[in-house]
């Protein structure tokens, strides 16, 4: 299933099933194109005053002048982009298929927070979202403990619940990024994605979600991450933009929550009491909004990896693939990258 910028058409396997991939729209050269690539490792770009690190890595047969795939990966709460740039199967499967992965370090290692890399999305900074008339904190605070950042305390925590920094806006720092990573390589602006895990896995949520970030992608991919309770958002676009979930059966830290069940969920570990949106919830408010129909169950549809159930509201006959994708594993609170990212990649080709 590799994809090369030039095909006409191609065959997906999909199990034991062939779907015709649709004629792949003309690119959309950055200004990049042409550009001396610069090395992959680590890079700096200042922000709002504040210098961001990132991670790159160029995949084999980068060609200056051939727009290539981008995809943006967040990492989780209190990593780094080793996170995803150190394993292997992250790297060298990106680097098969001609994706350029990008991956930018939260904030909270230096000062003032001197806490835990994380990335900021609705609630997690304030402890509480708002939906309508309707404010509800995203923790019970009798029971989980306070990790309010120093940069929040300053009026954007309204509770102990907050968890996340409030140093700089993180979605306004992915428009800065994509906006310098365009211009320094030979990017299909037409293809850029974004996945992330856990706390990263949230923020990619909020990056689909934001009007102003959302209009920039092509699809996007959360692996145990869910916004936090009360965020029902659907895309922050026009047009239908693809997600998929892959989360964790027996995860305690991000629970989905059960099929067809739209309650809210709850960690259940040992310390903290988090709420979340289930997952049924989150992807039948983004199936809906892709005109999917949601007044039956989701039903099956087959990726073509053991141990991994994918069902979807949006049927084969509507659309094939599907846009809106379900995924989960008999896994804990774990990515499970030795296959969910091949997974991850199956679903960004699909929309390449």
């Amino acid at each position: 299933m590799m994809g090369m910028l030039g095909c006409a058409r191609a065959l997906l396997s999909i199990g034991a099933v062939l779907v015709p991939l649709a004629a792949w729209p003309e690119s959309d050269a950055s200004s990049g194109c042409g550009m001396p690539a610069p090395s992959g490792g680590i890079h700096t770009l200042v922000h709002a005053g504040i210098t961001r690190t990132y991670g790159l890595r160029v995949p084999s047969g980068y060609a200056s002048k051939r727009p290539a795939r981008l995809v943006l990966v967040f990492h989780g709460w209190g990593a780094d982009e080793g996170e995803f740039l150190n394993d292997p199967t992250v790297v060298e499967e990106s680097s098969r298929r001609g994706y350029i992965l990008v991956a930018p370090r939260g904030l909270g290692s230096g000062a003032p927070d001197q806490s835990n890399n994380s990335w900021t999305f609705r609630g997690s900074a304030t402890g509480i979202v708002s939906e309508g008339h309707t404010r509800s904190a995203i923790c019970d605070a009798s029971v989980t403990p306070n990790y309010t950042y120093p940069s929040c305390r300053n009026g954007r925590a309204q509770n102990s619940c907050s968890w996340t920094q409030c140093q700089d806006d993180d979605v306004d720092f992915v428009l800065a990024l994509i906006t310098h990573i365009e211009a320094s390589l030979c990017v299909d602006r037409h293809h850029i994605f974004a996945a992330g895990g856990s706390n990263g896995g949230m923020f990619t949520w909020e990056v689909g979600q934001n009007p102003r970030t959302a209009p920039l992608l092509r699809a996007i991919a959360s692996i145990v991450g869910l916004p936090h309770r009360g965020d029902l958002r659907p895309p922050g676009r026009r047009d239908d933009l693809p997600v998929l979930l892959i989360s964790g059966l027996t995860d305690r830290t991000v629970p989905p929550g059960n099929w067809d069940d739209t309650r809210y969920t709850t960690t259940s570990n040992d310390q903290d009491r988090f709420y979340y949106t289930g997952a049924t919830a989150i992807v039948k408010r983004w199936a809906q909004a892709d005109r999917c129909t949601t007044e039956q169950s989701e039903h099956a549809f087959n990726m073509g990896y053991q141990n991994v159930e994918c069902r979807t509201y949006c049927a084969a006959g509507d659309r094939a693939p599907p846009e809106v994708l379900d995924c989960r594993a008999p896994m804990g609170h774990d990515y499970g990258l030795n296959w969910s990212w091949r997974l991850i990649l199956d679903f960004f080709d699909q929309w390449s």
